[in-house]
C-alpha cells in the first residue's frame, strides 16, 4: 500500500490518463452496447473524474480531466460523431456542471486529504513522545537501579579493607554474599538493559519466529532457578501444544523478571504459580502469587518504570523500577497486552501474545 502511494505522488499525470483511457473505454461499451445515451456517458465520466481526484495530489490534474472529459464526451459520443459540436447551448450548460462537480469534489477530497495527513502527523508525534517518555524512564530507573546496588558493594569493600583484621569469618562471609548479590543483582540488570537494545523502540515490533510455549517456560524457570536456587514455581500448562510466534530470548526474559518480581516482592513462602491459558486468539500468560499484593497507589504506573517509592523488602536496590518497564516494551514489541491487579491473597501479573501473527 505504501509503494502504490508513493507511486500515486509521483506519477500524477500517468494516473489521470489512464483512468481516462479506462473511462473513455467503458465509456464506448456502453455506448455501443448498452445504451446512446450522453446523459450515461457524462455520468460515467463524473465517476472516473472522482477517481482522479481522489488519487491524485493537485487541483489541476482534476480540472485538466474534466476539460478532456468532456471533450472527449463531445468528440465520441454526441452527434455528429467523431466531430466537434460546439452550436448546442446545452453542451456548455452540462460542461459547467461538469466542471463544477470536479472542483467541489477536488475541494472536499483535498480538505480530507489534508486532515488525513494531521492525524499522520499527530500520530508521528504522539509515537516520538512516547519514545521520549520510555527512553526517559530508562535513564531514572537506570540511575536508580544501578547506582544503589554499586554504591552498597563499594560500601561492603571499604568496610572489609578497613576491618579485615577485627572480622570474624562468619562477618566476612556475609560480607563476601552480600558482595556476591548485589553483583548478581546488577548482572541481572545489565541482562535486562542488553534485552532492550533488541528492540530499537517501544514501537518496533520484533523479529518473531514459532515458538513452543512450554520449552520457552522450561527455559526461562531453569534460568531462574540458577539466580535464585530455592524458587518455589508450579507451572500449569494446557493440553494443547502451543505454538506462539514470538522472540524467544525476550518473553523468557519477561517470565523470568516477573518470576522474579513475585518473589523478591511477595514476601511469602507460599508457591508461586505461572498458568498457561488460550482461546482461539491469544495464548495468556498468569504470574500469580501469594503475598502482601501490590500496592494500590502504584498499580497504574508500575510498568511506566519509575523507580520504587517504597521497598517492601529491606534491601531497597530491589525496586521493580526498570524490570517491569522492560517487560511492557517487550509485550508491546510483540502485539501484546500486559497488566497486574491484585487478588483476594495476593497478585497477579498477567500477558497475552497473539497466536498469529498479525498484519501490518
Amino acid at each position: 500500500m505504501k509503494n502504490l502511494m508513493m507511486f500515486i505522488k509521483q506519477n500524477n499525470l500517468i494516473i489521470t490518463l489512464v483512468f481516462l483511457l479506462i473511462g473513455t473505454g467503458m465509456a464506448f461499451l456502453i455506448f455501443s452496447f448498452a445504451s446512446k445515451s450522453l446523459i450515461n456517458i457524462i455520468l460515467l465520466y463524473i465517476l472516473t473524474l472522482m477517481f482522479i481526484v481522489r488519487y491524485t495530489n493537485n487541483y489541476y490534474y482534476g480540472a485538466m480531466a474534466a476539460f478532456i472529459s468532456i471533450a472527449c464526451a463531445n468528440y465520441f459520443f454526441s452527434y455528429p460523431y467523431f466531430k466537434f459540436n460546439f452550436t448546442q447551448t446545452e453542451y456548455f450548460l452540462t460542461c459547467a456542471e461538469i466542471l463544477a462537480i470536479t472542483l467541489f469534489t477536488t475541494t472536499t477530497t483535498s480538505h480530507v486529504k489534508s486532515q488525513s495527513q494531521m492525524l499522520e502527523e499527530r500520530d508521528k508525534q504522539l509515537v516520538e513522545a512516547e519514545k521520549e517518555k520510555m527512553r526517559a524512564n530508562l535513564l531514572r530507573a537506570v540511575s536508580h537501579d544501578l547506582r544503589t546496588p554499586l554504591t552498597s558493594i563499594i560500601g561492603e569493600i571499604s568496610s572489609f579493607r578497613e576491618n579485615a583484621d577485627n572480622l570474624s569469618e562468619e562477618e566476612k562471609n556475609d560480607l563476601a554474599k552480600n558482595i556476591y548479590d548485589d553483583a548478581i543483582w546488577l548482572l541481572n540488570m545489565v541482562e535486562n538493559l542488553l534485552s532492550i537494545t533488541r528492540i530499537k523502540n517501544s514501537v518496533t515490533k520484533v523479529k518473531k519466529s514459532s515458538e513452543a510455549v512450554e520449552e520457552v517456560i522450561s527455559e526461562a524457570v531453569t534460568r531462574l532457578k540458577k539466580r535464585i536456587p530455592h524458587a518455589n514455581i508450579v507451572v500449569s500448562v494446557p493440553n494443547e501444544f502451543l505454538m506462539i510466534p514470538m522472540d524467544a530470548i525476550l518473553i523468557e526474559q519477561v517470565i523470568i523478571n516477573l518470576l522474579e518480581n513475585a518473589i523478591i516482592h511477595s514476601e511469602s513462602t507460599k508457591p508461586i504459580e505461572l498458568k498457561i491459558t488460550s482461546n482461539n486468539t491469544v495464548a495468556a500468560f498468569h504470574i500469580i502469587d501469594y503475598g502482601i499484593g501490590i500496592d494500590e497507589n502504584r498499580i497504574n504506573d508500575l510498568f511506566e518504570g519509575f523507580p520504587a517509592r517504597e521497598a517492601h523488602t529491606a534491601d531497597n536496590r530491589k525496586g521493580m523500577g526498570i524490570g517491569l518497564s522492560i517487560c511492557k516494551t517487550i509485550i508491546l514489541a510483540h502485539d501484546g497486552k500486559i497488566s497486574a491487579k491484585n487478588h483476594e491473597y495476593g497478585a497477579e501479573f498477567y500477558f497475552e501474545l497473539p497466536k498469529e501473527e498479525l498484519n501490518e
